[in-house]
């Protein structure tokens, strides 16, 4: 360990004689490698200074017990936020974002299937969770950083099994905290695009085992976490295509793909899948509730859309990788890297990450071009584009020993923007935004006693998510907005309706009520919804009314799914 950290100093030792550029990049060099850890320099010329970088070694190399350091690290802080934010929303008495709101509405039940276009893995995994912790929103914390440490676990575990180094493995799981769509905005407000990250990782890591093993588990597992992925979500299916073709695409790998045992994977993702592609069949409009999402105009020109899709495409792309692009690129500058110098051939593995990466944005270009999408948001390009931090990571190990320093920096890099983001995670459970985020701060107790001061509710039914809130006053409540698939069935009574910021209702809900047979029992009660201490407003004004069931001969027949789900369906700015 001793000859590993001397051969680390030596290698930022600056030479005794340099031009102006070069000395002054190196200056710039050891600044950097002091901010990531004060060293303990010589006397002597300012130029012949050496600088260390021993936390970030040791974060790369060494173990604690019998498990990597980096795994612990990351360990450590996913469980510091999971008690941290749980303990500050029951302090502060705090709701929960949109995602985690909806994910309240499903949790009584396990279902083949779930309403809003959103498939069903990350709602099991809440409602096992549920079983044992009950609904709270410690529950919902302790699943959202589980599933991003089975992501930081499958990315350190698959480099790994792809033969590379700890550093590298280290480089590419740090690497994702560079990432915006993971770093922050699962932690903020996303819950489906984590499962993506989780099981889109899981899916990798399964494909380096079965590649390395080819033996009728590892096909199994592979088939397994192939449904997996596609359950959480389902443009996770390109990741799947990419993954098989780059693999088909190399000559050391394809073996893989083409023994006759990958029948096996086929079979097992199959049977998997086949009861959510069932339920899928059976209730379409639910499946395809939140397609407008897309932008899709069937009257806009096919030219026109074509271009807006491409743009919106290209800017997605953009927003995702232009971070860790220019933190892995600041690390290349500050190393000494020079794009002139000749490297090693590009191996396999290294290639089947880069092939995966092209082949994944070209099939997601050509369905948007095809469907004529033009609406495209940086988090739904996460299934595809999360490989990237893997392929730098990567192609760095293949320019050692710069490329090795490279990747400290980008260890250093991940480590330090998600520790900087932490307080801001906390502020936001706290206060929450403008628009959708101000549910979080809505007095939920408040607003339940409100709504049962005549009498129990049994069912609180809203235009959008945010109604999940009042499980957290009473878990036993059914609470429902049009999305819920057999809506007509789960409203149990007495029920109300519920809206905040309009005068009336929205006509989406109105409609989903009358298909349900019910219709208002007397006249809207107007209500002020206390929100807890914030900067702005004390109460948002809202209103309720009683439900009562239709005479038969009035009552619309139901219909399975609602097509307008999204319609009115979140809170209003």
């Amino acid at each position: 360990m001793l000859e590993q950290k001397e051969r680390a100093t030596v290698r930022f030792d600056l030479p005794a004689r340099r031009s102006g550029s070069d000395q002054g990049c190196h200056i710039v060099r050891g600044m950097v490698f002091m901010l990531a850890e004060p060293a303990a320099t010589g006397t002597g010329d300012e130029i012949s200074l050496k600088y260390s970088i021993k936390w970030d070694e040791w974060l790369a190399e060494s173990r604690i017990g019998p498990f990597p350091t980096a795994i612990v690290t990351v360990a450590a802080y996913l469980a510091l936020q999971t008690v941290i934010l749980s303990v500050l929303a029951t302090w502060a008495g705090t709701g929960v974002g949109v995602d985690d709101a909806e994910q309240l509405i499903y949790l009584p039940y396990l279902w083949a299937g779930y309403g809003g276009s959103q498939p069903p893995l990350y709602t099991w995994i809440n409602w096992l969770a549920a079983q044992i912790f009950g609904t709270n929103i410690f529950t919902l914390k302790l699943v959202k950083y589980s599933v991003l440490f089975l992501a930081a676990c499958s990315v350190f575990a698959a480099m790994r099994r792809f033969g590379y180094t700890k550093a590298t493995a280290a480089a590419a799981m740090l690497g994702l905290f560079t990432i915006p769509q993971i770093a922050w905005e699962s932690q903020r407000a996303l819950s489906h695009s984590v499962a993506v990250v989780g099981f889109c990782a899981l899916l990798l890591l399964a494909m380096a085992n079965l590649i390395e093993r080819r033996s009728v588990i590892a096909y199994a597992v592979f088939g397994l976490a192939t449904a997996a992925a596609i359950l959480a979500k389902y443009n996770d299916v390109f990741l799947v295509l990419a993954l098989v073709a780059a693999v088909l695409s190399l000559r050391e790998l394809r073996g893989a793909i083409l023994d006759p045992k990958f029948a096996i994977s086929v079979a097992v993702a199959i049977l998997v899948l086949a009861p959510t592609t069932y339920w899928s069949l059976m209730h379409p409009a639910d499946l395809l509730a939140r397609g407008e999402k897309f932008g899709i105009d069937l009257q806009q020109g096919r030219m026109t859309a074509a271009a807006t899709g491409a743009g919106k495409f290209i800017m997605g792309t953009f927003n995702f990788a232009v971070l860790p692009v220019l933190v892995c690129a600041l690390a290349f500058a500050l190393t000494g890297f020079r794009f002139s110098e000749r490297r090693p051939k590009a191996p396999a593995r290294e290639v089947l990450l880069w092939r995966t990466l092209a082949l994944g944005l070209a099939m997601l270009a050509i369905f948007v071009l095809a469907t004529s999408v033009t609406e495209v948001k940086a988090r739904w390009l996460v299934p595809v584009l999360v490989i990237l931090p893997l392929a730098m990571a990567a192609y760095m190990e293949r320019l050692s020993p710069r490329g090795r320093d490279a990747q400290l920096l980008v260890i250093a890099a991940g480590a330090i923007i998600a520790v900087l983001l932490a307080p801001a995670t906390w502020y936001f459970q706290i206060n929450g935004t403008s628009g959708l985020s101000r549910m979080i701060r809505v007095d939920y107790p408040a607003l339940y006693r409100q709504l049962s001061a005549d009498g129990p509710v049994k069912t609180a039914i809203s235009d959008g998510a945010w109604v999940g809130n009042l499980r957290l006053v009473d878990e036993k409540l059914v609470a429902l907005d049009q999305e819920v698939p057999n809506f007509d069935r789960l409203v149990q009574e007495p029920a109300v309706l519920v809206w905040l910021d309009r005068d009336d209702p929205r006509p989406v809900i109105l409609e989903q009520l009358k298909k349900a047979g019910y219709e208002p029992d007397g006249q809207p009660r107007q209500i002020m919804v206390p929100l807890l201490p914030s900067i702005d407003k004390s109460a948002r004004p809202g209103a309720y009314m009683k439900l009562k069931r239709m005479a038969a001969e009035k009552a619309t027949a139901p219909e399975e799914g609602v097509s307008k789900g999204a319609e009115g369906g979140q809170e209003p700015d």
